[in-house]
């Protein structure tokens, strides 16, 4: 699809209904919609956070943001990293989720040690569903103290759907899975209904035992 064609009000309506975007690459052009017959997901009620993450999470290994660093984010995720020499996350992408993040519906989770940026993530948030698009990490767990810190903020925030979009061996280990197309549909349809989620709902300067408690929590 010419890349001019998909707008920001564009994009919210195609997570609104189940679908996303895609590039071949950093330079390309071109974006193509994607809906997998599989849908991943994390359950919120049953994030599973290893006992090695836990301690991490509560020693307060890294400093934790919130939108302090969103297009930063999204570039390091579109990196070379081991394994994967290619990115979806293409220019284009880049733009059009800086643009949402602007109006207020992308956000960013950032880790930070020493003042660097050494893991994260982003995603798109709409109604009571959040849409995960990428993490990354320099430095060891970093990316999954991200994540926790993500699932706690989501849960404070009355959110009820985490889409991972697609299940991998990495986001097993959290609890992911995968729902047939139909299924996911309806879930999708009963977080868009919910206005009252908010991303903000967790304080900013949230420290690693309140996001422990808040995950264990359950509604």
């Amino acid at each position: 699809m010419p890349h001019d064609s998909i707008t920001p009000n564009l994009l919210l309506q195609a997570y609104a209904a189940g679908v996303f975007p895609m590039a071949d690459s950093r330079e390309d052009d071109e974006l193509f919609w994607v809906d997998p017959d599989e849908r991943g997901i994390i359950p919120l009620d049953k994030f599973h956070i290893p006992k090695s993450l836990a301690k991490i999470v509560r020693q307060d290994r890294f400093t934790v943001t919130v939108d302090e660093a969103f297009q930063k984010v999204v570039q390091a995720c579109a990196r070379p990293a081991r394994g994967r020499n290619t990115t979806w996350i293409s220019e284009r992408i880049e733009h059009l989720y800086t643009d949402l993040h602007e109006r207020g519906f992308a956000h960013s989770v950032e880790c930070w040690l020493e003042g660097e940026l050494v893991g994260g993530l982003y995603g798109v948030s709409l109604g009571g569903a959040f849409f995960g698009e990428s993490m990354f990490h320099t430095a060891t767990g970093a990316s999954k103290v991200a994540l926790a810190h993500l699932v706690a903020r989501l849960k404070a925030g009355r959110f009820i759907l985490l889409d991972t979009q697609f299940v991998t061996d990495h986001l097993k280990q959290f609890g992911a899975c995968e729902l047939p197309r139909e299924e996911y549909q309806a879930m999708l349809k009963a977080a868009l209904m919910i206005h009252s989620a908010n991303f903000y709902g967790l304080g900013a300067s949230s420290d690693g035992s309140t996001v422990l408690q808040l995950i264990t929590q359950t509604s």
